[in-house]
């Protein structure tokens, strides 16, 4: 492992697209619109520096294999991300070759992670089978974590996975998605608690505000389910992301980590500094973005 990026907040979650480059097929109707658009390292350059983000994690958008590569080299050469969680076919027989040869393109180092989305998988099972079972051990294998980005239904069947891989790390992202916009708690709460139960899951408080109505969302919308897992992972298996883009939808960078920060107040300064750098550094293996030279 590198060294650490605590002294700067982490932003273990965010995207970027270029529609000249691939479509996005998953930005479609009126809610989305906002967003369908190219957005860069350069867009967001600015805003997490004067937010006080120091590194950031980017992480994958679309099932196509070309798109890690392409992310590998961004890292390689920004100032500011520090890891790219990636994307591989699971349920393909060669999952560690092609993990392996991801390390070996330029930026491969900073491979952090894999994320498939499995929360458009029509079988709420998908984590369970017999060929994604597989997948994920080489995950697992290649000592990599794997990003689980699930709707509240799909819950249940990510507990069995954690269960039934020990050596692999898993991380929720979005909190599994809980219904912010009806207020409602249940059975969403009571599966992240079984998830949390588990050593080998960690979460991200990340995705709430484009859950909650997007126009007149408040903190206290956002409270009990930031509550929730802070009380089930604590802030140790906690990692803060913005989920930029997507969260322009209903915020802008600041008021997201203003609002993630507003509902961590009660920590102590170690427990925050868990939470908005140490966690996502420790379980991503972060090393510090690549050093600007200054001429």
């Amino acid at each position: 492992m590198g060294a650490a990026v605590t002294p700067d907040l982490v932003d273990a979650h965010h995207h970027v697209w270029d529609l000249s480059v691939r479509d996005q097929e998953w930005i479609t109707g009126e809610a989305l619109a906002p967003i369908r658009r190219n957005f860069s390292l350069d867009d967001l350059l600015p805003e997490a520096r004067a937010a006080g983000v120091g590194a950031t994690v980017l992480v994958q958008t679309v099932t196509v294999a070309e798109e890690t590569p392409e992310f590998l080299a961004l890292a390689a050469e920004s100032d500011l991300v520090a890891g790219v969680v990636g994307w591989t076919d699971l349920t393909h027989p060669d999952v560690s070759d092609a993990l392996a040869g991801m390390r070996q393109l330029p930026g491969g180092q900073r491979l952090v992670g894999i994320r498939h989305q499995v929360q458009a998988e029509p079988d709420p099972q998908w984590l369970l089978r017999p060929d994604v079972r597989r997948g994920l051990a080489a995950v697992g294998t290649a000592g990599l974590p794997y990003d689980l980005v699930v709707l509240p239904h799909q819950l249940p069947a990510c507990v069995k996975a954690a269960q039934e891989h020990p050596e692999l790390t898993f991380v929720l992202d979005h909190l599994g998605k809980p219904p912010i916009a009806s207020g409602a708690l249940e059975p969403w709460a009571a599966a992240v608690r079984s998830l949390a139960a588990l050593p080998n899951t960690f979460c991200k408080l990340s995705g709430l505000v484009t859950e909650a109505d997007p126009k007149t969302w408040t903190v206290d919308d956002l409270r009990p389910y930031a509550d929730t897992v802070l009380e089930a992972f604590g802030p140790d298996r906690l990692m803060f992301g913005s989920d930029w883009p997507v969260c322009t939808l209903a915020a802008t960078y600041a008021q997201v980590i203003e609002a993630a920060q507003e509902l961590t107040e009660s920590l102590s300064a170690t427990e925050r500094a868990a939470l908005f750098a140490g966690t996502a550094t420790r379980v991503y293996r972060l090393r510090p973005p690549r050093l600007s030279v200054v001429g």
